[in-house]
């Protein structure tokens, strides 16, 4: 199996402390993909709970039996770089890991462009992929312009079958067509849960 990334929390629980661990990878062939429905979903000003108030959700429904989705728009205080410490080329860095929602906290995934499907990544709309494998961030991030086109995240939202119709049938959300301006332009950022103080910049 290729290895994925995963961050831990230091004894203090600081996030800035979060590091890199390996845990299993869950990328499959895009083969096995199944017919593609991927939306954004945008969380109304009134949702109760602060994990997707102001959120931009990437939902997808081929990673799981029922939706999966990443936060798109909320940068937390760690640095890319920091995922990486032995990789000094990337100290300069100023781009941020996003939070990606409250399940498994502690993994690492990414969301970025291809010309062509690349190995060990799942196709999510159009030209966008997602995965968690190690060896393929490290590989991005190898390029000269490593964060063009690729946005990195700790953590996923997830729903129970049924669960996410039922709240949008509630009108928790606003539906809109799966946009990759949304994801990599950063213009309506807002920052995760416990940083609304202090707002970071991309």
């Amino acid at each position: 199996m290729r290895r994925s990334i995963g961050l831990r929390r230091s004894a203090a629980g600081a996030l800035c402390a979060l590091l890199l661990l390996s845990a299993t990878s869950w990328a499959a062939s895009t083969d096995d993909a199944k017919h593609l429905t991927a939306i954004l979903i945008l969380a109304h000003d009134d949702v109760a709970d602060p994990d997707f108030a102001q959120s931009v959700v990437l939902v997808m429904n081929n990673l799981a039996p029922a939706p999966v989705g990443i936060i798109v728009n909320r940068p937390t205080r760690i640095g890319v770089s920091q995922l990486f410490p032995d990789l000094k080329r990337l100290a300069a860095l100023p781009d941020k890991v996003y939070f990606g929602g409250p399940v498994e906290i502690d993994t690492v995934w990414f969301l970025f462009r291809a010309a062509k499907p690349p190995e060990h990544a799942i196709r999510a709309f159009d030209d966008i992929y997602v995965s968690a494998d190690r060896e393929l961030l490290l590989k991005l991030l190898g390029r000269d312009k490593p964060m063009e086109g690729l946005r990195i995240f700790a953590g996923h939202a997830g729903w129970a079958p049924g669960q996410l119709e039922g709240e949008i049938n509630s009108g928790d959300w606003t539906l809109r067509r799966a946009d990759s301006d949304a994801i990599f332009n950063g213009k309506s950022d807002h920052p995760w849960p416990g940083q609304r103080s202090q707002k970071d910049t991309t």
